[in-house]
C-alpha cells in the first residue's frame, strides 16, 4: 500500500534517518513511536509528501488516495466549515466544482451536457451525491453540531478547528490515512468515539500519539524511531513497553540461560496475547493482531526519568475537608457548594467539561486563589506540592539547572552541587545539561524540572494538575508508574486516560450545580448509569 525505500534525511551534520525501508499495508494501523526530537511528526510530512527526504523515496500504491489530518489551523479561514471537510477528497471536490462551473456556463452546450454527464457518473461512483450528508455526519460525531456547519472556519476557535480538520482527514474512506496526536483538544467522548472509528477502519492508518490508552485501543503495530532507524513490532503499545522492559531486563541477566529467557519471553506472549484478545481493537477491527514472535521482543534504548515520590512524613487520618466552596471567573460560575471529606490514601481524578473549574480548584486549595464562598482545612500533618498548569513563573531567572532546583531546598547536604546534579542525572539532565539555562527550555524539560521541585519537598499530598502535558511516552510511562507506586494522597486533573484509570480510585467531576464523587476507577465512572443521569441534571 504505502512503502518507504532507503530513506534518509540529513540536516547538516545531523542525520534524522538513515536507510529505512518500511511497507504499511492495508486494514493495519501503526503508531509511530519515538522520543521528543527524533523526528516523528518529519516522518509523517515526508509520506505525505510535504517534506523531501535527501534521499530514498515513499511509493503509494496507484489509484489510492492519502488523507493527512492537516495542522494550519488558518488554511480555510475563508471557508465554512461544510466546504473545508468536503475539501478533505480533493478529487471528489474538483469534480464537483467542474460540474458547477459547466452547469452556470450562460452558454451551455451541447459538449457541456455530455462533459457534465460524463462527470456526474464518476461523482456518483464516488459517492458523491452522499458527500454532504457524509460530512454533516462526521462533523457531528465530533463535536460540531448542525448549526455550525455553514459558518466561516474563520469565526471560530483553535478547538473548534481541530475537530473539524480531523473530520476533514477522515472523510471520504482514504486509503492511507495520516493522524499527528489526533486526540488533542478532544474529550473523552470524541475520544472514544475516533477509537472505535478506527478500530473498524479497513484501511491503512499511521499515527504519532502521546495518548496510550488510545494507541493501544487502536494499533496492530508499533513503528519505534531510534538512533534514525525505524523498527516495527506487531501488537500494540504496552506490547512493545511491556516485551522491551522484559528483554532489557534479560540482557541484564547475563547469565540466565537461553532456554529460561525463551521460556519467559513465551509466557510473556502468551498471557499478553490472551488479554488482548478481549481487548476492543481484537474484536472491533475484526481482525486479530499478527502472531506476536519471540524475534520481535528487543531492548529499547530508551531512557526513562527517575521519578520517586518520598514521604518526609506519612499523614494522619486528616486530610482535607472543603466545605461549601464556591468560585467564579468573571461572572461565569465554575463550581458551587462543593463538599468533599478527603480520605488518607485518596488517589483523586478531578474533572469537568469546564477545565477552568479544575483548575481554579486547585489554584484555591494550593493557596494561589481565594474562593467566592466556603472555605477548606488542610491536616495539621499534611504537606502539599503542587504542580500548576501554567509553570511560566518558576522560570523567569536565566540561571543554570543546579541553581534553580537548589532554590527549593534548605537542607544543607541536599544543596551541594554533586547532589543536585546527582538528582538532576536521574531526570534526565546529565553531563553539561546540568548547568542549562532554566530561561531555554523545552516544555518537556520544564515538566521534568517542575517533578524534580516536587519530589525536593517531599509531601504526602500531590497536588496536579495536566502533569502529562509536554511530556513524551517515556517520561509519561515514568510518571504513571511513580505515581502507582506514591503512598499517600493524590488530587489530579488530567487528559490522560490511561494516568487516570490506573492510578486514581476516585472520581469527582465539577459542574456549575456542584460535584458528582465517586468512588470507583475511571472507566466505571464513565459507563455508570446513574452518573450519566446526575451528569444531565446538573449540567442542564
Amino acid at each position: 500500500m504505502l512503502t518507504v525505500s532507503n530513506l534518509s534525511l540529513q540536516f547538516g551534520k545531523r542525520v534524522l534517518f538513515d536507510e529505512v525501508n518500511i511497507k504499511f499495508t492495508n486494514g493495519n494501523c501503526y503508531g509511530i513511536i519515538g522520543a521528543n526530537g527524533a523526528g516523528k511528526s518529519t516522518f509523517l510530512k515526508i509520506l505525505s509528501g510535504e517534506l523531501d527526504p535527501t534521499s530514498g523515496h515513499v511509493s503509494l500504491e496507484k489509484g489510492k488516495r492519502m488523507s493527512v489530518f492537516e495542522q494550519d489551523h488558518f488554511k480555510y479561514d475563508d471557508y465554512t466549515v461544510l466546504d473545508t471537510v468536503l475539501r478533505g477528497n480533493k478529487t471528489l471536490y474538483d469534480i464537483k466544482e467542474e460540474m458547477d462551473a459547466l452547469y452556470a456556463k450562460p452558454d451551455f452546450s451541447e459538449a457541456d451536457g455530455i462533459k457534465a454527464g460524463e462527470l456526474g457518473v464518476h461523482y456518483e461512483e464516488m459517492g458523491g451525491w452522499n458527500a454532504e450528508s457524509d460530512a454533516s455526519s462526521l462533523l457531528s460525531n465530533v463535536g460540531i453540531e448542525p448549526e455550525m456547519h455553514y459558518t466561516l472556519m474563520g469565526d471560530l476557535d483553535n478547538k473548534a478547528k481541530v475537530r473539524i480538520l480531523l473530520a476533514q482527514a477522515l472523510f471520504g474512506n482514504p486509503d492511507v490515512l495520516i493522524l499527528d496526536e489526533p486526540t488533542n483538544e478532544l474529550d473523552v467522548y470524541t475520544i472514544s468515539w475516533l477509537e472505535d472509528f478506527l478500530a473498524d477502519y479497513e484501511n491503512t492508518v499511521i499515527v504519532v500519539s502521546h495518548d496510550r490508552h488510545f494507541l493501544d485501543a487502536v494499533c496492530t503495530h508499533i513503528a519505534d524511531l531510534d538512533f534514525g532507524k525505524i523498527n516495527l513490532y506487531s501488537g500494540n503499545y504496552t506490547f512493545w513497553y511491556q516485551s522491551s522492559q522484559l528483554a532489557a531486563k534479560q540482557k541484564a541477566q547475563q547469565n540466565k540461560k537461553a532456554e529460561e529467557k525463551k521460556k519467559e519471553l513465551q509466557e510473556f506472549i502468551a498471557r499478553f496475547s490472551s488479554n488482548v484478545a478481549k481487548a476492543k481493537q481484537a474484536t472491533a477491527r475484526k481482525k486479530m493482531i499478527e502472531k506476536l514472535n519471540i524475534e520481535d521482543i528487543k531492548p529499547s534504548s530508551r531512557r526513562y526519568p527517575a521519578l520517586i515520590w518520598e514521604q518526609s512524613r506519612e499523614a494522619g487520618d486528616q486530610i482535607l475537608e472543603i466545605n461549601d466552596l464556591s468560585a467564579s471567573v468573571d461572572g461565569e460560575v465554575l463550581f458551587k457548594n462543593v463538599n468533599i471529606n478527603l480520605k488518607k490514601g485518596d488517589k483523586i481524578g478531578l474533572f469537568s467539561r469546564n477545565s477552568k473549574a479544575v483548575t481554579q480548584f486547585l489554584e484555591i486549595i494550593s493557596g494561589n486563589a481565594k474562593p467566592d464562598s466556603g472555605e477548606y482545612n488542610w491536616g495539621v500533618t499534611t504537606t502539599q506540592a503542587y504542580l500548576p498548569l501554567d509553570n511560566t513563573e518558576f522560570f523567569k531567572d536565566d540561571i543554570n539547572l543546579v541553581d534553580w532546583l537548589r532554590q527549593f531546598t534548605q537542607v544543607e547536604e541536599e544543596r551541594h552541587e554533586e547532589y543536585m546534579r546527582g538528582f538532576l542525572g536521574k531526570m534526565l539532565f546529565s553531563g553539561d545539561e546540568a548547568l542549562k539555562k532554566s530561561s531555554v527550555l523545552s516544555g518537556g524539560e520544564k515538566m521534568r524540572c517542575m517533578f524534580s521541585r516536587m519530589m525536593l519537598l517531599r509531601a504526602n499530598v500531590l497536588l496536579m494538575d495536566e502533569p502529562t502535558a509536554h511530556l513524551d511516552l517515556e517520561s509519561i510511562t515514568a510518571l504513571n508508574n511513580s505515581l502507582q507506586n506514591f503512598k499517600g494522597t493524590i488530587l489530579m486533573a488530567s487528559h490522560d486516560h490511561e494516568l487516570i484509570s490506573t492510578v486514581c480510585d476516585r472520581i469527582i467531576e465539577f459542574t456549575p450545580n456542584g460535584i458528582i464523587d465517586r468512588y470507583m476507577n475511571y472507566d466505571e465512572f464513565l459507563e455508570d448509569k446513574r452518573v450519566k443521569e446526575l451528569k444531565a441534571e446538573m449540567y442542564s
